[in-house]
């Protein structure tokens, strides 16, 4: 059965036990004269999925989030996933309706985000916003149509559980692809560390009490002196003792084999926590074609940098002989690894480096939309700013001044009006770097960047993106290093009530 909205006192975890109908009342009280939102459940959304149309054809899927294990190459990790490390990879038509029934046989509540998805907005699987969690032994069917083809990706949204091997590649093929290649491979990038030094509930819990608080010893999560140029200083905050593409350590590399002149088309998602990756494959070069699902000019590369939650698409003409596909864990002196071949030639053994990550690294700064997915020109209509603080020292993270209080989830909401073109600001006054995701849009970097969903924000800068305001509800816009958004940098854009 469909879970049912429990009660439960509003602590941090509480929050994730609350459905819309008590966020309402919670905004209700949250001041004399509160903003009035559009529901996730309300005719606006409705409206907005009817228009969405459709091709008709219906996907069905079942997955089951369930505590499993996972072989790092002779190290066996108790861990929690939908059946496999990745999930099974989804596949579907634009225009098709994805049904996805999740039962949950896990110890905890869950839910399903669709990352990347401008989909209605009760689908969207975050618990307190959209939709009651998903308690322990029950399930919930998620329904809507995908309309926007590209590479996406789905994960929990409740507490760290995105640390664990819950999460799997949505991929919405294009009918009228435009694109000319022979075969297609699928990369997911991971940091690795649940049930072998620990669970993301133990890291969080050791983060939260900052630097201050770091355990001694072996027992510490924290990495500390972390350093990358790209990403403007401090790499990352977790020590991860495994590296993984495809669910699998250098140990043990996957292997892709094809035949010398084929062209791929590479589909790469970091669904790492902590850990942004420089990704190169050895004696070739990269053609990125697309950027979180999105078209781009495009431009050749020696290696790509991927923060967490975002996706790119590249193209490559293969050579004769085994090569080595590195995800350097940027800044984290580690790799993963895995391997192509196409002929004979000695297997690489080890994830060590390739002279292609350290020539042209691209970045989303160097790309841009093509014209027929580029936003139409217009005028601004209205101005919101993301304003990211905290520290490692105090783990205070937050948006606006305000860390995330799931006691009053609407509090400093960014409020827009359906139909408003807006223009987003963020800005990050921490001395660290952020990927930036915002929930049920996909944004233009100003100046005619790229179309995306997740964003790399360096630290000291600002990062100005553009949006229109098509798709009504209460959507998240959060970090996507999982423990800074537990940890308070999360917020809410809400669809005002006209």
């Amino acid at each position: 059965m469909n879970s049912a909205l429990p009660n439960a006192s509003l602590t941090r975890r509480g929050f994730l036990a609350v459905g819309t109908g008590t966020l309402a009342a919670i905004v209700l009280a949250s001041c004399a004269a509160p903003p009035r939102y559009i529901t996730p459940t309300g005719a606006a959304v409705r409206a907005g999925e009817l228009a969405r149309g459709g091709t008709g054809r219906i996907m069905s899927v079942d997955l089951i989030a369930s505590p499993t294990q996972i072989d790092l190459a002779g190290t066996v990790a108790n861990t929690w996933s939908y059946g496999t490390v990745p999930g099974s990879t989804i596949r579907l038509s634009a225009g098709d309706t994805l049904r996805a029934k999740l039962r949950n046989a896990l110890p905890d509540d869950t839910s399903v985000h669709w990352h990347g998805l401008a989909l209605r907005n009760d689908m969207d699987g975050v618990p307190g916003a959209t939709q009651a969690p998903i308690a322990a032994g029950n399930d919930f069917n998620y329904e809507f149509v995908a309309d926007q083809p590209g590479t996406y990706w789905f994960h929990p949204h409740v507490g760290p559980q995105l640390d664990r091997g819950l999460y799997g590649a949505l991929i919405v093929e294009d009918p009228n692809e435009p694109l000319t290649y022979d075969d297609e491979w699928v990369v997911i990038l991971d940091d690795w560390l649940d049930g072998v030094t620990g669970t993301p509930d133990e890291v969080l819990k050791e983060l939260s009490g900052g630097m201050g608080g770091m355990m001694s010893g072996s027992g510490s999560h924290m990495m500390m002196g972390t350093r990358s140029d790209l990403l403007g200083g401090d790499a990352g905050d977790v020590a991860y003792p495994y590296f993984l593409i495809n669910g699998r350590p250098p140990a043990d590399p996957e292997t892709f084999t094809s035949t010398p002149g084929k062209r791929i088309r590479l589909r790469i998602i970091n669904a790492g926590s902590d850990t942004a990756f420089r990704v190169a494959l050895g004696g070739h070069r990269l053609t990125v074609t697309h950027s979180d699902g999105y078209p781009v000019n495009p431009v050749d590369t020696d290696a790509i940098l991927i923060g967490m939650g975002e996706r790119y698409d590249a193209l490559v003409t293969l050579g004769d002989g085994a090569f080595p596909l590195i995800a350097a864990a940027e800044g984290k002196n580690a790799n993963a690894l895995a391997i192509v071949r196409t002929g004979s030639g000695q297997t690489p053994l080890s994830a060590s480096s390739i002279p292609e990550l350290t020539r042209t690294v691209l970045t989303a700064s160097m790309l841009s939309a093509v014209s027929h997915v580029a936003l139409a020109t217009r005028s601004v209509d209205r101005e919101i700013t993301a304003t990211l603080s905290g520290s490692m020292m105090a783990y205070d993270w937050a948006i606006n001044g305000r860390r995330f209080d799931p006691a009053n989830p609407m509090a400093g909401a960014l409020g827009v009006q359906q139909g408003e073109r807006v223009r987003l600001r963020i800005e990050n006054t921490t001395q660290m770097w952020h990927p930036f995701h915002l929930h049920g849009h996909t944004y233009q970097h100003v100046g005619g960047g790229p179309r995306k969903d997740t964003s790399i924000v360096l630290p000291g800068k600002t990062l100005s993106v553009d949006f229109d305001a098509d798709n009504p509800g209460l959507w998240a816009a959060h970090c996507h290093n999982i423990y800074h958004a537990e940890s308070g940098m999360m917020t809410i854009l809400g669809y005002l009530a006209s």
